[in-house]
């Protein structure tokens, strides 16, 4: 039998679609929880009517979670810290919110993406947000998990990550329900990286979609996607059997082929030919991959790392591009070995 979980204070930073979700998930794990929002007129919408309608419709509050503007507020509350923000914003947030965090606080990363500019991952833009005097280790939370099936209680399985495998089972305990299996890693690099390299092959995956190429182009595409994600992640320092798991082949199926794919839906569009402005402006949640996109690129430079998708990708993006011409340019290229040669 699993053994009782011991009740946390938590406060969720971030009132999206995923971190309504997570405040909802621990607090009815029993975990009083607050809820920090950026928006005041959202933060009082909240609290009054007891659901995220612009973020997370259908889904009540549970009674345990308490909105809020108020940094210090939500750090007085609580003694975990779950960052749930766009990946735009973490640095920004994170610059008023760390210098308040209390002594021993446990800090969880959930955000996917790459740092534009610094091209660090959302942990360490955590870390690099941390006062010197408070050395606070960050774990990770990915996997394949969409908002509202976590919502719905759908049977979930995700992954904790942290360099000190206590850590990862500590958050692995905080989150896990009959609905919601966590498994631990020490392999912070490779989660991180499969998360957030996910959403930009999403993208190319609803061009796919939106061309109509069928189910031989969709499994090209997440078996060749798999496979730069991997390389990527190995020379930046992961391990390989780590983009085989949840964070990585996991969240890379569901998102190139799960109706509620943001990046998914966005790519589909600029398949059928829309302009990226005109699919963005009505959007009021994130897509990811699209400020992904030119990061991943610059990693691959640095690292040496040949990765042709996300590099069209990038470019459709840019403009300087149509989806037809990415595809036959990938489908030309000089002929190569599956595997790396030795």
């Amino acid at each position: 039998m699993n053994q009782p979980v011991e009740q946390r204070r938590a406060a969720v930073i971030g009132a999206g679609s995923w971190g309504t979700a997570l405040a909802n998930h621990l607090a009815e794990g029993g975990h009083p929880v607050t809820l920090w929002v950026r928006d005041e007129q959202l933060a009082r919408r909240l609290a009054s009517e007891r659901e995220n309608a612009p973020y997370l419709p259908g889904v009540s509050l549970h009674a345990r979670i308490t909105p809020t503007r108020d940094f210090e507020a939500a750090a007085r509350a609580a003694d975990v810290f779950i960052s749930a923000l766009p990946s735009h914003a973490v640095r920004t947030v994170w610059r008023f919110m760390a210098p308040l965090l209390p002594e021993a606080a446990t800090l969880v990363s959930a955000t996917k993406g790459i740092e534009a500019g610094s091209l660090l991952t959302m942990s360490q833009v955590l870390q690099d947000s941390l006062p010197a005097n408070k050395p606070v280790d960050v774990a990770v939370l990915s996997g394949p998990s969409f908002a509202h099936e976590v919502s719905d209680k759908t049977p979930t399985a995700v992954v904790a990550a942290a360099r000190d495998r206590r850590l990862a089972e500590a958050v692995q305990r905080l989150f896990s329900t009959p609905a919601f299996r966590v498994y631990t890693s020490t392999d912070v690099v490779g989660v991180e990286i499969g998360g957030a390299l996910k959403n930009v092959m999403a993208l190319a995956a609803g061009v796919c979609d939106g061309l109509n190429l069928g189910a031989n182009t969709r499994a090209a595409l997440i078996t060749r996607s798999l496979a730069e994600m991997t390389q990527l992640g190995v020379a930046m320092g992961a391990r390989p059997q780590t983009f085989a798991g949840l964070s990585g082949l996991g969240d890379l199926v569901l998102t190139c082929t799960g109706q509620r794919s943001r990046n998914h839906s966005v790519g589909v569009q600029l398949g059928q030919g829309r302009k990226l402005p005109a699919i963005l402006s009505p959007m009021r949640m994130v897509a990811e991959g699209v400020t992904t996109a030119g990061c991943v690129v610059a990693l691959a430079a640095r690292h040496g790392v040949e990765m042709p998708i996300a590099e069209k990708v990038n470019t459709l993006l840019q403009g300087h591009i149509s989806p037809h011409e990415a595809v036959m340019e990938l489908m030309t290229r000089t002929l190569k070995h599956e595997e790396p040669m030795p």
